[in-house]
């Protein structure tokens, strides 16, 4: 896939819980190769945007195509299979398990095999997960197990472990929630990286702004389910609905 083609297009994307429309009519794009911020207030509608794209929630409307193909209504596996990677805000990894065992486990998942994770799955996928650990700088901790690990490196397992699957289009849910600073910029300066050298396109959610501002190539703001600004990190900041929107509230979008 050439840099710049779309790997995930969303159009009309609408939810209600009862009477609360999440979100309205959302239509967006992110290209391979691009980080994509989406923003907004507590509440905004972005959690629920990102599960109506992994297939994690249906939507009440429109559709969303990955790579080109409908994938609106599929399973999240299907989608997964598609090459979708996801992080999350609170990281998921099996803490009795070695660094290098989640790896394995994803990688026997991707190449479905995991019926072979009682015999053959110490050693299966080795050397591949030792590289996938050493591209997101955690090789050294390899065979520690993940629930002895400070939080910063827990979000590079959970990173290794997207991975795995070979994504075209990675979902990273606030990547940085819990992280000190320098780590905050470390993990996005791994993640802007992996982006431009695999042509991966990265979608993600943050309260952090300097991470936003800081690493976005675009930002798209949501507010009361609806986006009503997009584009480039000067464009946003300057926009005055967007600086309305914040007005008062703990995220300062500063003069970056």
């Amino acid at each position: 896939m050439s840099l710049g083609e779309q790997v995930l297009e969303a159009e009309g994307l609408s939810k209600s819980f009862g009477g609360v429309q999440a979100v309205r009519d959302m239509t967006f794009a992110v290209a391979s190769g691009e980080l994509v911020a989406l923003i907004g207030p507590n509440g905004a509608g972005k959690s629920t945007c990102f599960n109506m794209l992994m297939g994690q929630l249906a939507g009440d409307a429109g559709r969303v195509r990955i790579m080109g193909e409908d994938v609106t209504g599929w399973p999240p596996r299907r989608i997964w299979r598609k090459g979708v990677g996801r992080t999350f805000q609170i990281t998921q990894v099996l803490p009795s398990f070695t660094v290098r065992e989640n790896v394995q486990m994803a990688l026997l998942s991707h190449r479905r095999r995991l019926f072979d994770v009682f015999g053959r799955a110490r050693n299966a996928e080795a050397a591949v997960a030792d590289a996938l650990l050493q591209r997101v700088g955690i090789a050294a901790l390899a065979d520690r197990a993940c629930g002895l690990l400070a939080y910063g490196d827990l979000k590079r397992v959970e990173l290794a472990i997207a991975l795995a699957n070979q994504p075209r289009l990675l979902l990273m849910d606030e990547p940085t929630a819990g992280m000190a600073p320098a780590e905050r910029v470390a993990l996005m300066e791994l993640a802007a990286g992996i982006a431009k050298a695999d042509g991966v396109g990265i979608l993600f959610t943050e309260h952090d702004m300097d991470v936003v501002f800081g690493h976005a190539d675009r930002i798209m703001v949501m507010h009361r389910g609806s986006l009503i600004a997009e584009g480039s990190p000067r464009e946003v900041r300057d926009d005055p609905e967007v600086r309305a929107v914040y007005l008062g509230s703990s995220l300062d979008l500063g003069d970056r």
